[in-house]
Formats: structure tokens, C-alpha cells, sequence
């Protein structure tokens, strides 16, 4: 079958690989979408991914065309999201209910093959089926509202909370989309980009701008979230939290991103800091917010490419070009 693989730090192409074959409890999904994202940058970049060549793609949804044997609970035929989180179940993490930190962690487009490819295989429990009137390629987009979803279980953000967002990418506007249903007073944006900073606007933003100092809130912001990676942004923000406010970390930065924090102001003003990683009894979640519309797909996906331009569509995605990239296999 034709994959996307990383073949070595820096090196993508499209080629050849084994069809996949399932194990006794796993399926194996004709890929009808896998969207790209920062994961897949540091993937290539040499991060994450413990050891190259892989198959990325962890963001996909598809149509199951085999079972393995102990499968009753799936069909072929059956349309589903997939869940890439591969948890090992037996470390303290996991035993603990925090699978996202499980000391073996691992995921499907990351550590194992992923869906940029024509089929991929994953766990029968990973998979979410989907409701008749959702488009199976918009569905890839059911990982990323997952990952934003755990971030707003992170927050706890109360009724009538100020929020700041840094980076208006697809996980940013996802933010910003949450915010609003979560009671959110007010939702600013920052964005060096005018166009991505363009659909924050057609998605109600209450105020957008290329830095916090256009915006209006003197005593600084109830939630600051950082959902580009970026030291520049989060340094920033980090200044902009108010008094018994929270930043949390949302973006992923390089390993040797370094920002700088002051422990007085932290003490003094009760500021929280705080990440969210990956998915975290998120999923199904997502996926029920997903079919009931929490997300408009034709504005979140800006581009729709064929496999084959894989290589092409991450150079696009490093440019910051565009919304959510999804390749078609």
C-alpha cells in the first residue's frame, strides 16, 4: 500500500510499505483522512518518535475493512474516529488513571504506524463510531478536539473567566471554540498571522491583534493559553496571567525551548502554570461534540491534499500556511 514514511531525521517521502494485518482484538481501518500537525514536525525533526522509519498520522478516521479474530464489537463497514493513544495499562500512571503519562507511552502515527497511508491498523477499543450525518474525512478532526478538550479539563476554568489565546492554528480556534461554550466572558486572540487571525474574527473572537499590548486588559487575563510552542509567545504570556490566574501550556515546543518565570510574582499573585499532554479520557468526549456541531469542518480544514503530496502538504503546514492540512489516501 502507499504510506507517508519518515525515513530518517529530516527525510519524508511517499512509497511503499506492507499492507497491515490485524491482531487478535485490533481492526484494520481504510484511512479516508489523516490530518498533519505539530507532532508530525518534531517526528521529522527526530522528537517523539523513538526510533525511524514510521508511518505517521495520528489524527485520522476511516471505514474498518478487517477484524481480527476476537472482534464482536466492530464490523467491516463500520465508519470510526480512532483514538492514537497507546497506554500500556501497568504502570503507576496508568494504574492512576493517567494514561497520557504512562511511562511506556506511546501512540498510533507516532511510535507505530499512523494513518497517512491507505489502511492502519489500531485497537478495537480505539475506535469511536460515527453517527450517520458526520463526513468520514471530517473526522480527523475528532484527535486534535480531543487534545483540546483535556486541555480545558487542565483549566477547570470557571463561569465568566477572561481568556487569552496565543496562536490562532487550528488548536488555537479550537480553544477559542471551547472558551465560548465554557463560559468564557471574553476570548482575545494573538497572532502574528493576518489570515489565521481573519477566522478567529468569523469565529467570534472578542478581540484579536498581533500582541497582547493592543489589547485592553490592563490587570491582564483570568486564563492565558499558549497554543503555538513558541518561547516568544509564552514568555509573553506568561506576563500577562492576572492575579490567581493560570497559564497553562498548550502548545508543544522544541525540547530546548527555555522561557524564563518570576517565583515572587507566582507566590505573591497565587498564578498557576500548568500543561495538558495529548488525550486524557477525552475521546468519546470529543467525538459527541464533534457530531453535535461544536466544530464547523469547512472552516477548519483549509486544505484537502491526495497522499502522494504528503511531503509537500508538512512543508505547507511548517509555513504556517492555512488551517488544518488533511491528506486523502
Amino acid at each position: 500500500m502507499r504510506a507517508a514514511i519518515v525515513e530518517s531525521v529530516g527525510k519524508v517521502v511517499v512509497g511503499e510499505v506492507p499492507d497491515p494485518t490485524p491482531g487478535p482484538r485490533d481492526v484494520v481501518v481504510e484511512v479516508a483522512a489523516c490530518g498533519l500537525c505539530g507532532t508530525d514536525l518534531h517526528i521529522l525533526q527526530g522528537e517523539f518518535a523513538p526510533t525511524l522509519p514510521v508511518v505517521p498520522g495520528h489524527e485520522f478516521a476511516g471505514t474498518v475493512v478487517a477484524l481480527g479474530r476476537d472482534v464482536t464489537e466492530l464490523a467491516e463497514g463500520d465508519r470510526v474516529a480512532v483514538d492514537p493513544s497507546l497506554h500500556c495499562h501497568e504502570c503507576r500512571y496508568c494504574r492512576a488513571g493517567r494514561g497520557n503519562l504512562c511511562e511506556r507511552w506511546a501512540a498510533i502515527g507516532v511510535t507505530t504506524a499512523g494513518g497517512a497511508a491507505r489502511y492502519a491498523v489500531a485497537p478495537a477499543a480505539n475506535c469511536v463510531r460515527l453517527p450517520e450525518h458526520v463526513r468520514t474525512q471530517d473526522a480527523a478532526l475528532v484527535e486534535p478536539l480531543s487534545c483540546a478538550v483535556r486541555g480545558y479539563d487542565v483549566l477547570r476554568s470557571r463561569l465568566g473567566s477572561h481568556v487569552l489565546i496565543y496562536g490562532s492554528g487550528t488548536m488555537g480556534l479550537m480553544m477559542l471554540e471551547l472558551a465560548k461554550r465554557t463560559g468564557a466572558a471574553s476570548v482575545d486572540m494573538v497572532d502574528l498571522n493576518p489570515d489565521r487571525l481573519a477566522t478567529a474574527r468569523r469565529l467570534g473572537v472578542s478581540a484579536s491583534a498581533a500582541g497582547a499590548d493592543e489589547l485592553d486588559r490592563p490587570g491582564g487575563w483570568d486564563v492565558v493559553i499558549d497554543a503555538t510552542g513558541n518561547a516568544a509567545a509564552i514568555q509573553d504570556g506568561l506576563g500577562r496571567v492576572a492575579k490567581a490566574g493560570t497559564f497553562l501550556q498548550f502548545g508543544v515546543s522544541d525540547y530546548s525551548t527555555r522561557v524564563t518565570i518570576d517565583p515572587y510574582r507566582i507566590y505573591n499573585q497565587e498564578i498557576t502554570i500548568t500543561g495538558s499532554m495529548a488525550v486524557l479520557h477525552s475521546y468519546e468526549r470529543a467525538a459527541e461534540l464533534f457530531a453535535a456541531g461544536v466544530l464547523d469542518p469547512d472552516v477548519f480544514i483549509s486544505d484537502r491534499l491526495p497522499l502522494d503530496s504528503y511531503p509537500q502538504a508538512l512543508d505547507q503546514f511548517a509555513a504556517g500556511v492555512g488551517r488544518k492540512i488533511v491528506v486523502v489516501p
